[in-house]
């Protein structure tokens, strides 16, 4: 059994032997936080507390045995916010010990790596993944269970991030990703042109939202709203294609970059944004001569399923905690 409660996804599942999906419950926050425009860390812990023992329950209901087939806990400890990651792995330690089974605290990275596994059975490792998520934009090679390399990262903001912030600037409203994936679909990508950062084995995304800001501004105050965001839909659809079009081109460059050098056999993309439509048909025109694994929409966003199964696999090749699960919001390993 796993749980997952680093942000405002309150999640747990079942999996059997670390790969077969029992079941898996996710109860999002996002109408909580909406109003605010981002996570609100302590409404986000609350919520949590307030939902976790139904949303376990739920997840066990479809195990015939319930907790009494449970062998073992897997917990998202890190990275996160503290207040929320305080909330489960509280809760899968006591359940382990009041059921005497194991518990293990795995990284909430490694659980995006191995979204990609639980989605694909003809997946195995090594593998070059592309991380992106709201914290993290991140190139990962997983070379065997239990031994990954960050080979690229962000110099500052993540890709998530970055369409968090665009969304602000364009009047899109909460969660930003979506939403300006949603508005870039009707837009032209070439209207506004955007910067292409180019790093040697890194990302950065501080320069092109600069760029989206100045844009808007140089629209003109008659064009904008009392908030400073565009009036007219069609050039909010023009700066949304333009922005994503920008994001998708950095990540798959360097991406492409490293899978070159490095003679990648397999290519996964994981992580919120991977939901992207854009980024998911780009990688597979750009990588198409090799197999490429990008998981459903439910093990892109945040779940409990990838938290169980990379869980299953740090168990199996390291054994459970002791004394038990310690908390590290800034955690950010991937085996």
């Amino acid at each position: 059994m796993a749980v997952e409660t680093s942000c405002d996804e309150t999640a747990a599942a079942v999996l059997r032997d670390g790969r077969e999906v029992v079941s898996s419950v996710v109860s999002s926050q996002i109408e909580l936080h909406a109003a605010h425009g981002g996570v609100v860390p302590d409404l986000a812990a609350r919520a949590h507390l307030e939902v976790i023992g139904p949303v376990v329950e739920e997840s066990l209901s479809a195990l015939p045995g319930g907790w009494d087939a449970v062998d073992g806990v897997a917990v998202t400890r890190g990275p996160g916010l503290a207040g929320c990651l305080l909330v489960g792995t509280a809760y899968a330690q006591s359940a382990a010990v009041a059921r005497g089974v194991p518990v293990v605290g795995v990284s909430h990275m490694a659980g995006h790596i191995y979204s990609a596994w639980l989605s694909d059975v003809t997946l195995e490792p090594p593998y070059l993944a592309l991380v992106v998520s709201g914290g993290h934009s991140d190139v990962v090679e997983l070379r065997d269970h239990g031994d990954a390399v960050r080979l690229a990262s962000t110099r500052d903001d993540a890709a998530g991030e970055a369409f968090d912030k665009a969304a602000r600037l364009l009047g899109l409203g909460y969660p930003g990703g979506p939403a300006v994936e949603r508005a870039a679909r009707t837009g032209d990508p070439g209207r506004f042109p955007m910067p292409r950062t180019r790093l040697d084995g890194a990302l950065s995304f501080s320069g092109l939202k600069t760029s989206l800001r100045y844009a808007i501004r140089d629209l003109g105050a008659g064009a904008l709203t009392d908030a400073g965001s565009p009036r007219d839909p069609a050039v909010v659809a023009d700066l949304a294609a333009s922005f994503q079009a920008a994001v998708v081109e950095q990540l798959l460059h360097v991406l492409g970059t490293i899978a070159d050098r490095r003679g990648a056999e397999r290519i996964a993309v994981v992580g919120g944004v991977a939901a992207n439509q854009a980024l998911r048909d780009a990688v597979r025109s750009r990588f198409a001569g090799l197999p490429v694994t990008v998981p459903p929409l439910s093990l892109c966003t945040d779940n409990a399923a990838m938290i169980g199964a990379a869980g299953w696999q740090r168990l199996r090749l390291h054994g459970p905690d002791a004394p038990g699960v310690a908390v590290d919001p800034g955690l950010d390993l991937y085996s």
